[in-house]
């Protein structure tokens, strides 16, 4: 069964940092396009960022400059750097995984930043 489990969200003041973790318990974890999605309340979930398996990255114009998606398939992780976070990017985050037809979501993980 393929479980993808964030760690690392919680409460900062507008500016700090936060790193968000997703651990992955899929075969063949290099071969997935891993990525960050989000959900504020009573929105929609966007693209936050993505790695391919080639580690080819794309980001949302909203995040580009801040954000950092990286992955370490020896250890199946990826993970988003976050940096000079602001108000409205509070939400919960979650990873996803996508290799042909099978995707898979996280649980997801809050982050909120407030002061």
């Amino acid at each position: 069964q393929v479980q993808l489990v964030e760690s690392g969200g919680g409460l900062v003041q507008p500016g700090g940092s936060l790193r968000l973790s997703c651990a992955a318990s899929i075969s063949f974890f290099a071969l997935y396009t891993m990525g960050w999605y989000r959900q504020a309340p009573g929105k929609q979930r966007d693209l936050v960022a993505t790695i391919t398996s080639r580690d080819n990255t794309n980001y949302a114009d909203s995040v580009k400059g801040r954000f950092t998606i990286s992955r370490d398939n020896a250890k199946k992780t990826v993970y988003l750097q976050m940096n000079s976070l602001k108000p409205e990017d509070t939400a919960v985050y979650f990873c996803y995984a996508r290799s042909g037809a099978n995707a898979y979501w996280g649980q997801g993980t809050q982050v909120t930043v407030s002061s």
